[in-house]
């Protein structure tokens, strides 16, 4: 992305008339890259190997790609479009939170316009070598206080981009049922005594490809080294409450960096952010993992759910799994838009290429992510595979998009 071929918010409207027109309704994407300074890259992004590290190795390596993002990556030394998606059209750029908030009723639909006024989700592929810190993204309440919002997220393994399992392929999640805060108090006060022992207090699940999880906000998890694809909610909060990783140090202001300032040493605080209940739950799993749930078929096609469920009673978002057989066919009807990543094979969506790449430059431009607007979605949009292999596409929707939702544990009805 270059700033000459930048529009800029006052300028967006003729060009993504264009664009809508050209592509009946369906928004070419760029690639977004997310660097984390803290963590080891796990290079399966199809990030050609000598660009993992090309904001800097100061800034560390690219582990993370956004979809159909209007979130800011919240990184210190951040460059000022880190985690925004922007479309392309005509070899000219322009953000998707400007496309938005110039005809969000098109775009996302009236209703969710008019509720949030903006995409309130957006979706990633998080990779690294091992595993992440034991941490928590706060809830709606805590991020409210530093002007933020909460966090709740999901998981979905696709095996597409799992060729290899890496260092970790375990997460762990939640505390063991009878843990108490004073127990997870003692880890934070052994904090600069050498490894803080809260995976002790924690149980490790072996991850699958092709599997989820959900994951509410205020439940610490220490996600493992598969590619996850991970649908969520539009913020970037959260605080680490392990400070050791494979023998890499996290310093204190990971844990609090979205705590009031005036709350930085205050464990009862910091410790009060969980959900306790969500994380000593004895059914942690029963009430947490996803399988894919078949939503609909035809000849040579299946929608498969991926991510559902409700967080706390609310649908806050949710995920399909498109695939398609060489030479088929359909016609993608949705209640609401979605952001579309493809994950195997070619074809096309309505007048836009689709091409999964086998390796990507940075700042190279791809064919294999769109944003399906809520016009195209609920006009229906065809979707047909050209290649010689099937052709995979990952979808997320934001809020109340669905009348119904599978909810957490249908799959083993599904199955039965």
């Amino acid at each position: 992305m270059t700033e000459m071929n930048l529009l800029k918010s006052d300028n967006v409207s003729a060009v993504l008339q264009d664009a809508m027109q050209a592509g009946n309704g369906v928004l070419r994407l760029t690639p977004t890259w997310v660097p984390r300074s803290f963590l080891h890259p796990g290079k399966r992004l199809k990030l050609h190997p000598d660009d993992y590290y090309a904001l800097g190795a100061n800034r560390g390596g690219i582990d993370e790609r956004w979809f159909s993002s209007t979130t800011e990556a919240a990184n210190e030394n951040r460059q000022w479009h880190e985690g925004l998606s922007f479309c392309r059209f005509n070899g000219q750029q322009f953000l998707l939170r400007d496309a938005i908030a110039e005809d969000g009723k098109t775009l996302i639909g009236a209703e969710m316009w008019d509720t949030y006024g903006k995409w309130p989700v957006y979706s990633k592929f998080f990779d690294n070598m091992g595993p992440i810190p034991h941490h928590m993204h706060q809830g709606f309440e805590d991020a409210a206080l530093v002007g933020q919002e909460g966090k709740p997220e999901s998981y979905y393994f696709p095996p597409q981009y799992n060729n290899c399992d890496n260092h970790f392929p375990h997460t762990f999640m939640g505390l063991e049922p009878g843990t108490t805060p004073a127990d997870l108090r003692r880890c934070l006060e052994n904090w600069n005594k050498g490894d803080n022992g809260i995976l002790d207090l924690s149980k490790a699940y072996r991850l699958q490809r092709g599997t989820g999880w959900l994951i509410p906000p205020g439940v610490l998890h220490a996600p493992g080294s598969l590619c996850t694809y991970e649908p969520q909610w539009g913020s970037d909060v959260f605080g680490m409450f392990q400070n050791i990783v494979e023998g890499r140090y996290v310093p204190w202001s990971l844990l609090v960096k979205d705590v009031p300032e005036d709350k930085h040493q205050d464990l009862d605080f910091i410790i009060g952010q969980l959900d306790w209940e969500k994380n000593v739950d004895p059914n942690f799993k029963a009430n947490n993992y996803l399988e894919p749930i078949e939503a609909d078929r035809g000849e040579g096609w299946v929608d498969r759910w991926v991510v559902y469920g409700r967080v706390n009673q609310k649908q806050l978002f949710s995920s399909k799994e498109l695939t398609l057989q060489p030479g088929a066919k359909c016609t993608l009807q949705d209640p609401g838009a979605s952001g579309w990543i493809t994950v195997q094979g070619k074809g096309r969506i309505g007048n836009l290429d689709l091409q999964t790449p086998a390796m990507i430059r940075f700042g190279e431009q791809t064919t294999d992510e769109v944003f399906i607007t809520h016009a195209a979605a609920t006009q229906g949009v065809e979707i047909e595979n050209l290649g010689s292999e099937p052709l995979v596409g990952l979808r997320y929707f934001g809020p109340d998009v669905f009348a119904t939702l599978p909810a957490v544990g249908a799959h083993r009805q599904s199955s039965s």
